[in-house]
C-alpha cells in the first residue's frame, strides 16, 4: 500500500517540463521540432485571419467605389496601382483592353476573349500568392501526427529497454518512458489538429474570395464587351 502512494505521488509530479527535461535525446528533438511547428502554425494562422479580413474589406471597397465611377480610365490612373487583387484584375484587364483596341482594327471576338483570359489568369495569380503560406498548414496537419507516433514509438521501445535493464516489469520502470511517449503524441496532436481546421477553413475563405474576383471580373468584361460595340 506505501508502495502504491509512493508511486501516485510520483505521478502527480510529472510535469510537461519534466517529461522534456527526463526524456530521451530523440524524444527530445521529436518535441522541440513538433513545438516549433506549432508555433508557426499559430503564427500563420493568425497573420493569416488578418491578411485576409483586411484584403476582403478593402475591396469590397475598392470594387463599390469603381463600380460608381463613370470614367474607368480615370478610376485607373488614380486608383489602378493599389496594392489589391481586385485592382490587379482591374489593371490587367485595362491593359490588355489597351492593347487590343490600340490599333486601326479591333477583332471585337479575339479581344474578347484575350480578356477574359488575361482577367482570369490575374485572379489565379492572385489566389495562387493568398495560398501560399497554407501549404505549411497542410503540410503540419498531415505530419505531425506522425512525427509524435515516431516519439511514442521510440518512447515505448524505451520503456521495453529499460524492463531488460532492470530485469523488472513494474509500473515505476516503464513509465518514465511511456509519459515520454504520450506527451510526445500529445504535442502532434496540438500541432496538427489546429492546423487542419485553419486549413479546412481558410481554404474555404479563399475560395470564397476567389469566386468574388472571377464575379468582378466577369462583370468588367461585361463592362468592355459593351464598349467594343461602339468601336
Amino acid at each position: 500500500m506505501i508502495e502504491n502512494i509512493g508511486l501516485a505521488n510520483d505521478a502527480v509530479t510529472l510535469s510537461p517540463v519534466k517529461l522534456f527535461l527526463e526524456a530521451d535525446i530523440i524524444v527530445k528533438l521529436v518535441m522541440i521540432g513538433l513545438a516549433l511547428a506549432s508555433i508557426w502554425t499559430w503564427a500563420i494562422i493568425i497573420s493569416f485571419a488578418m491578411k485576409i479580413s483586411k484584403i476582403r474589406r478593402r475591396s469590397d471597397r475598392y470594387e463599390d467605389e469603381f463600380w460608381r465611377t463613370e470614367d474607368i480610365d480615370a478610376f485607373h490612373k488614380t486608383r489602378g496601382k493599389e496594392d489589391l487583387p481586385s485592382a490587379r484584375v482591374l489593371a490587367s484587364g485595362v491593359y490588355e483592353w489597351r492593347q487590343s483596341t490600340g490599333g486601326t482594327a479591333v477583332d471585337r471576338e479575339g479581344t474578347r476573349a484575350r480578356l477574359a483570359t488575361a482577367m482570369n489568369a490575374a485572379v489565379t495569380h492572385e489566389i495562387d500568392k493568398l495560398s501560399d503560406r497554407l501549404n505549411f498548414l497542410a503540410t503540419v496537419g498531415s505530419v505531425a501526427p506522425f512525427v509524435g507516433l515516431f516519439g511514442t514509438v521510440w518512447g515505448i521501445m524505451r520503456s521495453f529497454t529499460a524492463i531488460a535493464a532492470e530485469q523488472n516489469s513494474s509500473l515505476a520502470v516503464v513509465a518514465p518512458g511511456i509519459a515520454e511517449a504520450l506527451f510526445a503524441t500529445a504535442i502532434g496532436l496540438f500541432a496538427a489538429i489546429p492546423a487542419v481546421i485553419a486549413y479546412n477553413r481558410f481554404s474555404h475563405r479563399l475560395n470564397k474570395f476567389e469566386s468574388h474576383l472571377f464575379r468582378f471580373a466577369d462583370r468588367f468584361h461585361g463592362t468592355l464587351s459593351r464598349e467594343l460595340e461602339n468601336t
